[in-house]
């Protein structure tokens, strides 16, 4: 199954492994479809690959982490 979402994160988080250390966890695969981080804020489009369950497990982890998550629906331009 297949997802895809917006992240947001905080400051504090800019430069943690959050996306590596989900996807380990939780045995999913992130496809980084767009990204842009500056010194104060990261915004990421991320299409997440894996079984229903653990991409809702990842999405709950990123969210408990402080990352903020959207649900993207339709297609993202290239």
């Amino acid at each position: 199954m297949k997802k895809r979402i917006r992240l947001t994160f905080p400051q504090d988080l800019i430069k943690e492994p959050v996306i590596y250390t989900v996807a380990r966890k939780y045995d999913i695969v992130p496809n980084i479809r767009r990204a842009r981080v500056t010194e104060s804020v990261g915004e990421m489009i991320l299409e997440l690959d894996g079984q229903e369950d653990n991409l809702n497990l990842s999405i709950e982890a990123l969210r408990e982490t402080g990352v903020e998550v959207e649900l993207v629906e339709g297609d993202i331009i290239q």
